[in-house]
């Protein structure tokens, strides 16, 4: 079992910036990636950014790319997600996401985009940007 814990929400104007981690817990040796996610009132669970430990990659959303990064802390088994230039349209919760089983390379980006590729998930941490 992994658990993870969501740190870091809060209430910022646009065009500012947060940083929101992620730290694991328990059979964390056996994560191939961990992912964020985020959902807004009304609106499906959607991919934000994504690290996989396998491959040594990083992808992000279109809509974040250039303003996000996504960075982890083996050590401290925790995973980052620097958020800069927020706008209004970044307000949701924001979720943590651990994938322990293999990824097939050929198909990381699919695996590692998609919320049912995951086996955990945090709590959620709210991200309100106010314009």
């Amino acid at each position: 079992q992994v658990q993870l814990v969501e740190s870091g929400g809060g209430l910022v104007q646009a065009g500012g910036s947060l940083r929101l981690s992620c730290a694991a817990s328990g059979r964390t040796f056996s994560n191939y990636a961990m992912g964020w996610f985020r959902q807004a009132p009304g609106k499906e669970r959607e991919f934000v950014a994504a690290i996989s430990w396998s491959g040594g990659g990083t992808y992000y959303a279109d809509s974040v790319k250039g303003r996000f990064t996504i960075s982890g802390d083996n050590a401290k088994n925790t995973v980052y997600l620097q958020m800069n230039s927020l706008k209004p349209e970044d307000t949701a919760v924001y979720y943590c996401a651990a994938r322990s089983r293999i990824i097939d390379l050929k198909h990381t980006i699919v695996v590692v985009t998609t919320p049912y590729e995951y086996d955990y998930w945090g709590q959620g941490t709210q991200v309100t940007v106010s314009s």
